[in-house]
């Protein structure tokens, strides 16, 4: 019986140094009220073993009480809630804590207040490391209030992270050539006033055609801009050729060219209603008819207003 006794013993010891391995938390296993009960039942055990198994059972009980007790109402990490009531032991000093025992977000934002140098963020904001805003570009304005994301670096914008637009031409100063333009000027893409017949530089057609050849893009482009800036502007896209070949074939081919640019502009956004057609074929050319330079610079189309 006595060896029975002392494997009972055995095993409660044991089932001790198991709760002391596997007690959850942060903190040592002495924080743990559960832990400390099993430590105070061994210690039980332990002082009533010499004697009888019936003094060590009862020690048992009382160390696990008085253990268990001791260490549920001590408040390790000083936070002001009580171990057994503490779902977030190990909390660092200096942290706001909420009843449960774990550190406060008041502003919801994934950063605790403790750490959190911008409170009151927006809800739903994108913040850093520190609780604040991200600012992707760098402008000073937060992201969440950024109309205008990607603005370039340096560039002034306004409360609403857009760049600024001083004279009010509709391009913005970082890339305007010609500040304080007369309000309601029209204005090409450097913020300079629109020449009356704007030429599209670097416009190609196939040979003897009206198709655009792929490199005509990017200065049409630029027409889509300056149509969408100015969307009330009525304009006339002009045709003109060379004089070789029969005139009235000129004529046509200048018009069909002229239409290809107006339908590219306008499949890109500019106002349909505000755009006419015309082929003036070769009778106004520019330069002179008699070189291949004159004659490449008479082959052209105009946006004119």
């Amino acid at each position: 019986m006595k060896h029975f006794k002392l494997g009972v013993v055995a095993i409660i010891l044991s089932l001790f140094l198991s709760a002391c391995a596997s007690s959850p938390g942060k903190s040592a296993w002495y924080d743990q009220w559960g832990a400390c009960a099993a430590g105070g039942a061994a210690l039980g055990i332990a002082a009533g073993a010499p004697d009888d198994f019936d003094k060590a059972m009862t020690g048992a009980v009382g160390g696990f009480a008085i253990g268990g007790a001791i260490c549920a109402m001590k408040d390790t990490d000083l936070d002001g809630v009580r171990n057994y009531k503490d779902d977030c032991p190990g909390t660092p000093a200096g942290g706001i804590v909420d009843a449960r025992g774990c550190e406060i977000d008041s502003d919801g934002d994934g950063v605790y207040d403790r750490l959190d140098e911008c409170p009151g963020t927006t809800k739903g904001a994108r913040v850093d490391a520190r609780g604040c805003e991200v600012d992707s570009d760098g402008d000073g304005v937060p992201d969440s209030r950024d109309n205008c994301p990607g603005t370039p670096a340096g560039a002034q914008v306004d409360n609403h992270g857009c760049e600024l637009d001083s004279d009010g031409d509709g391009v913005v100063d970082s890339m305007d050539k010609c500040p304080d333009t007369p309000r309601g000027t029209p204005v090409n893409n450097t913020g300079c006033a629109l020449a009356d017949a704007y030429k599209f530089d670097h416009l190609t057609f196939e040979f003897d055609s009206a198709t655009l050849t792929p490199g005509s893009t990017a200065t049409l482009d630029e027409g889509v801009k300056i149509m969408k800036r100015h969307s009330d502007m009525k304009v006339e896209i002009a045709g003109h050729t060379d004089s070789q070949g029969n005139d009235e074939y000129n004529l046509g081919l200048s018009e069909r060219r002229a239409q290809a640019v107006a339908d590219y502009l306008i499949a890109h956004g500019a106002n349909a209603d505000n755009i006419t057609v015309k082929g003036y074929g070769e009778t106004q050319p520019v330069a002179d008819n008699g070189t291949e330079a004159g004659r490449a610079a008479n082959r052209r189309v105009e946006l004119r207003h």
